[in-house]
């Protein structure tokens, strides 16, 4: 304490003497707050390490979910990729794990995103341009033929039609001869931020919901291994708002999804262990490693002390993270590279489990 009112004392002597002798611009964050021109221990007078920081793989599991982190296990590299026909995103799954890929994340186009078949007159110029179509089942066999799915973890970015994806995922895993209960992956399955930023709902908010809840039981039972949803704050961002409000809406539509679960008598500790989080990692590197730091000892807080949960693993904000390509620019594309390097820097930095590399040419 002693040692806290010696640096305050010293710093108002240092603005009096030195400061206030230069001239120098103000400055401010991304959102607007101002930032001093030096800071000190003293600003973290108020701040308890062992309360609000703590050790890696502990409560409130801000440094981040595993003891050891990148040391035990680096981040699962999974860039989002899928586009044209089965046989095509086949192949280059393939080669993507070749080049060290460490998981899989498919993109779906938007037919398939909303329930049309590639026929289909309203699906007409869309079908296999931003990600690829799966109209049957066969689609998906061909999409894994090939790739063993007990041994690699498959993201699918797909949110009314998940129950859909998730099914004939269970299906070619079992012609596979692979049961349910060793396949893993990620479902996106968060249909708040489509009525929020992107626009791919299908059902109105009610129903949506309980398809999810649908999703949470079955999973739990069946497939446990899968995580069940994967809550977004990217598309927030992407869509316009700050990396404040990108957390907080985040934590908004995982309470209510929370809630959904719980209103079914399934108990927290059963299901929230495969939540799992999409945030966006913008240029401002220290600010955003903050943002994701935050935004873990948040969930934690919320999960243990709102919903009492028991079991850690269920506190743990456990975040796939990807660079916004809002940072990105159009022209002079090749300097993207650069831009990539540093959000991609920040997922490493803020402890992210899993990272997606947004490619140079996305702006």
């Amino acid at each position: 304490m002693e040692m806290l009112e010696e640096i305050e004392r010293k710093k108002k002597q240092w603005e009096k003497e030195l400061l206030h002798k230069k001239k120098f611009s103000s400055a401010t964050t991304s959102w607007g707050h101002d930032l001093d021109v030096v800071y000190t221990p003293d600003n973290l007078k108020d701040m308890e390490y062992l309360r609000d920081i703590g050790f890696p793989g502990d409560f409130p599991f801000v440094r981040g979910v595993y003891p050891s982190m990148y040391r035990g296990k680096l981040w699962t590299m999974r860039q989002y990729a899928g586009f044209g026909t089965a046989e095509e995103t086949n192949t280059h799954f393939k080669y993507l794990l070749e080049q060290g890929n460490t998981g899989l994340s498919v993109a779906f186009d938007l037919p398939t995103q909303v329930g049309l078949d590639s026929d289909n007159p309203l699906a007409k110029d869309e079908v296999g341009r931003v990600g690829v179509a799966v109209d049957t089942l066969k689609d998906m066999e061909i999409i894994f033929d090939g790739i063993p799915l007990d041994k690699i973890t498959t993201s699918f970015t797909i949110n009314p039609t998940a129950s859909i994806i998730l099914a004939m995922y269970i299906a070619v895993a079992e012609k596979q001869g692979v049961s349910p209960e060793k396949i893993g992956g990620t479902l996106q399955n968060d249909i708040l931020k489509e009525y929020l930023a992107r626009g791919t709902q299908i059902f109105p908010p009610g129903p949506s919901l309980r398809l999810i809840g649908d999703i949470i039981e079955y999973c739990k039972d069946n497939v446990p291994r899968m995580n069940t949803i994967s809550i977004c704050g990217y598309h927030m961002r992407e869509a316009g708002c700050s990396l404040i409000h990108e957390v907080a809406y985040c934590l908004l539509d995982a309470i209510v999804y929370v809630e959904e679960a719980l209103k079914r008598g399934i108990n927290i500790d059963e299901f929230a262990p495969r939540l799992s989080f999409l945030l966006g990692c913008g240029i401002s590197l220290f600010e955003e490693v903050a943002k994701i730091r935050a935004a873990r000892r948040l969930w934690a807080k919320i999960v243990k002390n709102r919903f009492k949960a028991k079991n850690p693993n269920s506190m743990k904000m456990r975040i796939f993270s990807g660079c916004l390509a809002t940072a990105f620019t159009a022209k002079e594309p090749l300097n993207n590279i650069a831009r990539g390097t540093i959000m991609s820097l920040v997922a490493a930095l803020a402890g992210c489990n899993a990272i997606h590399t947004t490619s140079y040419d996305e702006a």
